[in-house]
């Protein structure tokens, strides 16, 4: 399990959780939890086996009762999470950050590039715009001219909607 090597048991649910973008990728989750604990400092989870079952242990960086909310986190805690479950919901780490870009305000290839901390426009940042805009998430603010050199891009109202449903 904490290879991230996963094994459908159940094909149809298993497609079904995927369409519905309930699962992310095959056997990413495992290995994201225990790589988030140790980024935490945390203990390690702990995987046990009952039956024919298993068990998996979490520990929390703050103590609190079920039902109740945690303590806020600072900004950058907040926008971390945020983009991890955008991540998980867009299957791309990448589109999850241009998404993230977007929410303050319109821009361009190269400029989102550069915000990203890259040199150049990449084919992966070409291809994530893609689906992005293939998806409705974002839109082009110059529909009639897609290879003009003014062209940006924006949250569609769908795109801003998947923002505010993953906020913390």
């Amino acid at each position: 399990m904490k290879s991230g090597i996963s094994r459908i048991r159940n094909p149809v649910i298993a497609r079904v959780f995927r369409e519905l973008g309930l699962t992310e990728q095959w056997g990413s989750g495992i290995k994201r939890i225990f790589e988030s604990a140790a980024q935490q400092g945390l203990p390690e989870p702990l995987i046990e086996e009952i039956a024919t079952g298993i068990r998996l242990r979490i520990w929390l960086a703050q103590p609190h009762a079920a039902g109740q909310t945690p303590a806020p986190a600072d900004d950058t805690s907040i926008l971390q999470r945020l983009e991890s479950r955008l991540e998980s919901r867009l299957e791309s780490k990448l589109a999850a950050k241009v998404l993230m870009h977007l929410t303050t305000q319109p821009m361009g290839k190269a400029d989102l590039a550069k915000a990203l901390g890259h040199t150049t426009v990449s084919g992966e940042l070409h291809k994530q715009i893609r689906r992005l805009l293939d998806s409705g998430h974002i839109e082009m603010t110059l529909p009639d001219k897609p290879t003009s050199r003014l062209q940006r891009y924006r949250l569609t109202e769908a795109g801003q909607a998947l923002v505010q449903q993953e906020r913390p």
